[in-house]
């Protein structure tokens, strides 16, 4: 038996009016449309639901067993569309948010103020992903959009604001003989770099770990990995252990730089750059704006 939920409805309304007039008019429908469809309800079920004469209308002994019931499936249903409605609701409003560590410098309270400013029903979400997926989630659609670092593997498949632009550093042990060789102005040349260990990024991050071992400053050659790092805290027990140096943006001192890690800059590589970054096709409305949100961060 595949009984729909109009005809439960149909017949509820007839069975609380007692009048197939009345009922016709509080469901929007002609009377002949209703009688027709209670009477297909009745051959469904083998059974008459009313007795009906030119003047009342009565339910029968099983349309009075049926009555509760329905009123209960349809109660069921009203219920599962407004959560329905409610999740679809959340759902377009919340926009989760990939980072594989805090982006800092003050930008998540800056563009999450500009982001519910434009959309005050937005619902951010933050996502921590791990440092081996170099899209912090964009990829796999886990994360609506996401700061990263450039450059992004497959990078036409992405649109992007840049959010800061930062000289890179070197971080190195507190003993280490070239923290001491620091010129006058504190710095290194990258050259005075190639000889040593090098944290690196997993090899799945691609091109981001070319980056942060700074291969287009290498003149071909070819680096020497300490060990593979996956996270920040791993990062600072890897380069306090003499396990290898490592580069890292200057905004991101702080979360390698202290007790016995140190960072120093370096000269003869370009900066870096973070990016709040989306995939080209995403045209929802609270991916563009929480772009343009970052947009006019960068811009302020």
């Amino acid at each position: 038996m595949d009984v729909h939920g109009r005809d439960l409805r149909y017949f509820a309304a007839v069975a609380e009016e007692l009048s197939f007039t009345r009922a016709a008019g509080r469901l929007f429908v002609s009377q002949p449309a209703l009688s027709k469809q209670i009477r297909m309800l009745e051959r469904q079920l083998g059974t008459e639901l009313f007795r009906r004469d030119r003047r009342t209308v009565r339910l029968t002994s099983v349309g009075e067993a049926l009555l509760p019931h329905a009123r209960a499936v349809l109660d069921a249903w009203t219920a599962a569309e407004a959560a329905v409605t409610e999740a679809r609701a959340a759902e377009r409003g919340t926009l989760v948010i990939g980072m594989s560590t805090s982006p800092g410098r003050g930008l998540l309270p800056a563009l999450r103020t500009r982001l519910l400013s434009a959309h005050p029903e937005a619902h951010p979400v933050l996502r921590q992903v791990n440092w081996a997926d170099p899209s912090a989630g964009l990829t796999d659609g886990s994360s609506d959009v996401a700061f990263v670092w450039l450059p992004l593997a497959d990078g036409e498949r992405y649109r992007y604001v840049v959010v800061a632009e930062e000289p890179r550093l070197v971080a190195l042990p507190r003993g280490h003989r070239l923290a001491a060789e620091a010129d006058h102005e504190g710095a290194l040349d990258f050259a005075d770099l190639l000889e040593e260990p090098f944290l690196a990024l997993p090899p799945e991050a691609g091109p981001l770990r070319d980056h942060w071992l700074a291969m287009d400053a290498r003149g071909g050659r070819v680096p020497r990995i300490g060990a593979v790092v996956g996270s920040a805290e791993e990062t600072h027990e890897a380069v306090a252990n003499g396990q290898g140096v490592v580069l890292l943006a200057r905004g991101n001192a702080p979360l390698i730089v202290r007790d016995e890690v140190v960072a120093v800059p370096v000269r003869g590589i370009s900066p870096a750059q973070l990016a709040v970054a989306a995939r080209g096709d995403d045209e929802r409305p609270l991916v563009r704006g929480y772009l343009a949100a970052a947009a006019k961060v960068r811009a302020s």
